[in-house]
């Protein structure tokens, strides 16, 4: 589906290094409106967590390939945990196309733990990225912002309001945490013209899954396959045009199941 209203407009979207992981497929998403693209990416993160990937995919890959699209591209190596990062982003897409009307904090520190090994770093770590980081962005990018409306920050969760993640509670906790963040920062920012939202994009394939869980997943799933970075990227563009500026503060479960 086309947006026309989307065409032209400049698009950060965090955590997008991964050729195979949601950020790129959003990013790809936006750059089919006809968006000009900023994102972010953490080498080192990808490299630790996928290591099998390799040389395949990578920042320079993904932002040349938006531009084969004929938007502008660029990127910055960011680790949000840093208190200075959101300027660092910010300021980096001013440069490249002006300033921005939609922020999508895809980014996540994800580490499993399990109540027998969770202890201070892992909390602290797992909030420095998903909520702190993701948080500081936010609002910078809203203090910036100085359109009527249009405005545009988007989230993506992991269904933890849904049901119990055992095994990974510091991750769990900082995803909560920027729901409830997200629906307090919604009501704020509705009088400047910016909407919030988040999506849930469901067990979706990106690398990380081993077989005998695809094969559990897909056998609980109403629709018989696993998600699809795309799918979460439809609904992040949706979100983003004005199909849905009556929308705001809320969390959308896009799982297929």
């Amino acid at each position: 589906m086309q947006f026309p209203d989307l065409r032209g407009r400049a698009v950060i979207v965090t955590g997008a290094g991964r050729s195979r992981g949601i950020g790129a497929a959003i990013c790809r998403a936006f750059a089919d409106q006809g968006c000009n693209l900023f994102f972010t990416t953490c080498s080192a993160y990808d490299r630790e967590m996928y290591p099998d990937d390799g040389a395949a995919g990578g920042a320079e890959q993904l932002a040349e390939e938006l531009r084969q699209r004929a938007v502008l591209a660029g990127y910055i190596e960011a680790d949000l945990a840093q208190l200075n990062c959101a300027e660092q982003i910010l300021n980096g897409a001013l440069e490249l196309f002006g300033a921005p009307s939609i922020l999508v904090n895809n980014a996540a520190h994800c580490r499993r733990d399990g109540f027998e090994k969770l202890d201070a770093r892992a909390l602290d770590t797992h909030y420095a990225v998903n909520v702190r980081g993701a948080a500081l962005l936010s609002v910078e990018f809203a203090r910036r912002f100085s359109g009527k409306s249009g405005g545009r920050i988007i989230y993506l969760t992991s269904g933890q309001d849904l049901g119990p993640m055992p095994g990974e509670l510091a991750y769990a906790a900082s995803k909560g945490a920027v729901t409830a963040f997200m629906r307090s920062l919604a009501k704020e920012l509705g009088g400047k013209g910016i909407t919030v939202n988040a999506v849930d994009p469901g067990p979706t394939e990106t690398g990380w899954m081993s077989e005998d869980l695809k094969a559990s997943l897909i056998g609980q799933s109403a629709v018989r396959r696993l998600g699809r970075p795309e799918d979460a990227a439809r609904i992040v563009v949706f979100l983003a045009s004005d199909a849905a500026e009556w929308m705001s503060g809320q969390v959308l479960h896009a799982r297929g199941c």
